[in-house]
């Protein structure tokens, strides 16, 4: 395993943070390399060379480039294998939490970036009502996984995968002026989360790269 320190290309928004809070909860220093998307920058030369299919997060650890925040943040609980382990040991809860991860990760995510570039074709009111009927049936499916599976997080009292991939869906969910009280476990998990001093670390505004709408 290398010694040098790691590094990870991000931006300050969007799935990036869930990559950034991960290697917080480890406790793994690593050094904050922005890629400003919004000037196209995951398009440079520089970037291509690490990750040629030119999407952010990549994050460079042990000698390796690797991308997509699933595998990432499976990768580092695999090598780094002390508290807290982000999967749980047993193989309910373990799939428990990579379906909430994977509810964000395959349904949401990729549907509001789809929506978000057809912007001018729908229309500003059309394409807020088409991000914030995703977003209320994404927490909907998480509303119902959590009544049976939630303690002090997502699943019981240790945080996992799932609270990691919950903190930036919630906040896309805020800024999209969703009501969280029609969304109770939630609620309760995300109120404790959000005084992670993990979560205020790595959170989007505190990032050097931040730029406030």
């Amino acid at each position: 395993m290398s010694l040098n320190k790691p590094i990870l290309w991000n931006f300050y928004r969007g799935a990036s943070w869930r990559v950034r809070l991960a290697l917080s909860l480890k406790k793994i220093d690593f050094e904050y390399k922005s890629v400003n998307i919004d000037k196209g920058e995951q398009f440079s030369e520089e970037y291509e060379k690490i990750n040629p299919n030119n999407e952010i997060p990549t994050l460079q650890i042990d000698g390796f480039n690797l991308s997509q925040t699933m595998p990432i943040i499976e990768y580092l609980d695999e090598t780094r294998s002390f508290e807290p382990r982000l999967l749980p040991g047993d193989s309910y809860h373990r799939c428990k939490a990579r379906s909430i991860a994977e509810i964000i990760n395959s349904g949401m995510q990729p549907y509001q970036k789809i929506v978000k570039r057809l912007g001018k074709e729908l229309g500003e009111e059309e394409k807020n009502k088409r991000l914030e009927m995703s977003t209320k049936k994404t927490l909907k499916a998480i509303e119902a996984i959590l009544a049976e599976t939630s303690g002090i997080y997502c699943i019981g009292d240790g945080i996992t995968i799932a609270d990691i991939f919950l903190v930036p869906a919630i906040y896309t969910a805020r800024l999209q002026k969703i009501n969280l009280n029609e969304y109770p476990n939630i609620l309760k998990v995300i109120d404790r989360l959000d005084q992670l001093p993990e979560v205020i670390r790595t959170h989007p505004k505190n990032q050097v790269d931040f730029q406030p709408n």
